[in-house]
């Protein structure tokens, strides 16, 4: 996702049903969920958990609103059981995939920390992806924009990660600036993030906050 938004593209893959809002998507921007042996509803957020899918749009409404009308068991046509704060266990999951995702990338030398590092990659045009905490200083991030790729295309733009989120990617505290190179594990990155953007955009300020306990290690 750009600062501008996300367009849809013939890369987006199959397009699945939401069942809070009726609607098609590509697959990539939704939730998959299936229906566990004890009949509960579990988040196959890496998309391989065998069974049946069941779609909701990555957005804490759509989850929300799947959870209170019994969408889940609608779809599933059987009573389920639903985890409590399902939208918060997601968003949870989603954050640990992350996180995760940029430690892998840094290991094998697509992601970088720190500014003067991060600003070295986007003048040499390694930088595919900027990457900056959401709860960092507005003027300080102001200094780096995104990259612009050989096409003429604006690279991609993070920033939903606290300071202390990304902090743990790179092994410190905190990291305000970063940046990943093209690469496979760069697109899984920019597709979680994605979804997790949809879930903490209307949870406002206090987003991050949900779970960063979850996440210390």
């Amino acid at each position: 996702m750009s600062r501008g938004g996300r367009e849809k593209t013939r890369d987006d893959g199959p397009e699945r049903r939401c069942i809070a809002t009726g609607a098609s998507a590509p697959a990539q921007g939704l939730i998959r969920f299936v229906i566990g042996p004890d009949a509960t509803v579990v988040p196959d957020l890496a998309g391989k958990l065998p069974g049946r899918g069941i779609w909701v749009t990555a957005r804490t409404a759509d989850l929300e609103k799947a959870v209170q009308k019994r969408l889940f068991s609608r779809a599933a046509r059987a009573q389920v059981t639903v985890p409590e704060d399902l939208p918060g266990l997601v968003e949870a999951g989603l954050t640990r995939r992350v996180i995760d995702l940029i430690s892998l990338a840094r290991k094998a030398g697509y992601a970088v920390a720190g500014y003067e590092k991060v600003k070295g990659w986007l003048l040499t045009g390694e930088a595919t992806v900027l990457v900056q905490a959401s709860d960092g200083s507005e003027r300080g991030k102001s200094k780096l924009k995104p990259p612009v790729l050989p096409d003429g295309r604006t690279g991609k733009f993070l920033g939903m990660l606290t300071a202390q989120e990304l902090g743990l990617a790179f092994g410190r505290e905190h990291v305000i600036h970063a940046a990943l190179a093209a690469g496979g594990l760069t697109r899984r990155v920019v597709e979680d993030a994605a979804r997790l953007e949809g879930l903490r955009e209307m949870d406002g300020e206090n987003a991050p906050e949900r779970t960063k306990g979850s996440h210390e290690r």
